[in-house]
């Protein structure tokens, strides 16, 4: 959804989402919803021969498509995907006996709380195995935790160096002690400031504790008389003692405090002095269309879907032109091999996700686009985003709508390298949770740069808003978000990362929306649960110069 239909969209969240069971509506031809949907899936185990003995390995989990776990044999809970037990059953015995990834799986089921709270202890527990074994995406989704302070005391240096870790990263390379001296910097600061702050009440309470203590000893206690018939407490009544006792366990307390600043402070680890990367030339000399120099970035593909010509709900103006346009950048400028998807349904929509993975290779790119209604679901312990198609029924009804997990889960089963996702659509910051994105780079991207960064799995995300209305206009033809998008890649000239994209249309699509009385902020964040590593997505003209 779009600003356009935002009052009737709205009352979504007072509605609790209710699972949706199989519907012989929700099918088209012989293809069915239900079909494409990613799953838990416990396949069978292998019979394999040794000498002259036959066994059968142990079940092996995996995610993949209902209709692919069917065809293999699998099992996996068909009506209640989201049952904490019915998924946990699936990886658990694998994830016990040390495999990371499934450790990672199950973490990300504890994380996510299906069926009810998230259970953060448990997911930080299993973060950690697989962390301990140095595998990527623990790492990564473990340092979110840390930075956000979820299941953990908050410590935004050790998600840095967790991040680092995801990244493979050096400790000593020049970007990361630049991204860990920063914040270290900020922390120590803060704990100098409650430190001095601290200093400071504690000399005033011990100059009271001082002047009652002084009453005490050297003031004899007053009695009652005919001219003082009710004396006023001094320093030998209950009250003071009282107050003296109170006066002592405040101190006692903050000195508890001060001595933990003081501690966390000597803590703070001494970094390392950068060791010198030799410098190269920013690129410039042209090689392939998808190679600089000795740099491979792979096959282009993308995926752009323009849902405007809505069925039931009401229709939007501009997400065709969008697609369009979009499309057209892509294609012409940097050599993306395109697929559209004009007002797509459900099954068509997923179908188009499940099909890439026939297409795509471990080196490839692949951008998705989204222009059309998005709309919210309050459950009780989650708010739930959605895509929605042009079959899409009106709230409360979601039979037809696509959930952010499941394009997650498609996102996480691709075998591309880097995966950028740019969703133009109310509510379209709920497709991630992570709360930022950290090592992000400056301006310039030296060759040192993309080449920490192209080994590295990237699951990105770039919204035309976080958890709010959008607008979809505002830009003539297009939308405001579109106009910022498809304008920053028509004008570019040369090598392009997501972050400097980002940071180039938020400020556009910011102030075309407050023209229009709207207040919209873009957001860029990673796709947690899809498999990122820390990488990113370049944009790569096809007639960049030397």
């Amino acid at each position: 959804m779009r600003v356009l239909v935002a009052a009737y969209l709205l009352s979504v969240s007072m509605f609790a989402a209710a699972a949706s069971k199989p519907d012989t509506a929700a099918t088209q031809g012989i293809v069915r919803r239900e079909d494409l949907e990613i799953v838990d899936c416990l396949l069978p185990g292998q019979v394999r021969q040794l000498g002259n003995m036959t066994y059968l390995t142990p079940r092996r989990p995996t995610h993949t498509t209902a209709s692919d776990c069917r065809i293999r044999g699998g099992e996996y809970v068909a009506y209640d995907r989201a049952d904490l037990k019915s998924a946990l059953g699936v990886w658990l015995q694998a994830a016990q006996g040390g495999d990371p990834e499934a450790q990672t799986n199950v973490a990300e089921i504890y994380e996510r709380g299906l069926g009810g709270p998230p259970n953060y202890g448990e997911a930080v527990l299993w973060y950690q195995k697989a962390a301990d074994q140095k595998y990527a995406r623990a790492l990564f989704n473990l340092g979110t935790l840390y930075e956000q302070g979820i299941g953990v005391e908050q410590d935004k240096l050790k998600a840095l160096n967790l991040y680092r870790q995801a990244w493979g990263l050096p400790e000593d390379s020049v970007m990361y002690q630049s991204a860990a001296r920063d914040e270290q910097e900020a922390l120590r600061s803060e704990l100098e400031k409650q430190l001095a702050e601290k200093n400071v009440q504690l000399q005033l309470l011990q100059h009271q504790l001082e002047g009652l203590e002084k009453q005490l000893t050297s003031r004899p206690p007053q009695t009652a008389t005919n001219t003082n018939p009710a004396p006023k407490p001094d320093a030998t009544t209950p009250d003071a003692k009282a107050e003296i006792e109170a006066l002592k366990k405040w101190i006692g307390q903050l000195e508890s405090e001060r001595a933990a600043s003081n501690s966390r402070l000597a803590s703070l680890p001494q970094l390392r002095t950068p060791k010198a990367i030799a410098s190269m030339p920013t690129i410039s000399a042209q090689a392939d269309v998808r190679s600089v120099g000795n740099l491979n970035f792979g096959r282009y593909y993308a995926l752009i879907i323009g849902n405007q010509h809505y069925q039931i709900i009401e229709s939007l103006a501009t997400p065709v032109n969008d697609a369009e346009r979009t499309a057209r950048v892509l294609r012409d400028k940097y050599g993306f091999t395109v697929q559209v998807l004009e007002d797509s349904s459900d099954v068509g929509m997923l179908k188009a996700l499940n099909d890439l993975n026939d297409v795509l290779k471990p080196d490839d790119n692949l951008l998705i686009y989204y222009a059309g209604h998005g709309a919210r679901l309050q459950t009780p312990f989650d708010v739930a985003g959605y895509w929605l198609p042009i079959n899409s029924e009106a709230p409360p009804k979601d039979t037809f709508w696509v959930p952010n997990e499941q394009i997650t889960a498609h996102l996480a089963r691709l075998a591309a390298k880097r995966i950028l996702v740019v969703a133009d659509s109310c509510y379209a910051g709920l497709l991630s949770t992570d709360p930022s994105y950290l090592f992000a780079g400056g301006g310039g991207y030296t060759k040192e740069y993309i080449a920490y960064k192209l080994p590295k799995r990237a699951r990105l995300l770039i919204s035309s808003g976080g958890d709010q209305p959008v607008l979809d206009s505002g830009g003539g033809a297009n939308s405001v978000f579109a106009v910022a998008f498809a304008g920053e890649l028509e004008t570019n000239q040369g090598i392009l990362a997501a972050p400097e994209l980002f940071r180039r249309i938020a400020k556009r699509v910011e102030a075309g929306a407050a023209q229009n009385k709207i207040n919209q902020k873009p957001e860029f964040k990673s796709i947690k649960g899809a498999g990122h590593e820390v990488g990113d997505f370049f944009f790569v003209p096809k007639d960049l110069k030397p």
